[in-house]
């Protein structure tokens, strides 16, 4: 199993703005483009969520 420290994921502010576009914009096609960046580049909404709390520890 590889260790999930080693994974490769896009810089934290284009994340943050990927939650941004699915949580804040009133536009329903902008809102499922930052759903679907954010599952593609961590598998889940879950796993998306756990990466950003745990960069919130940090």
């Amino acid at each position: 199993m590889l260790d999930s420290s080693q994974d490769q994921y896009p810089p934290l502010p284009l994340i943050q703005t990927w939650v941004w576009m699915m949580t804040q914009s009133a536009d329903a096609d902008i809102q499922q483009k930052g759903q679907s960046n954010l599952i593609a580049s961590f598998g889940s909404l879950a796993k998306a969520n756990e990466y950003l709390v745990k960069q919130n520890r940090v």
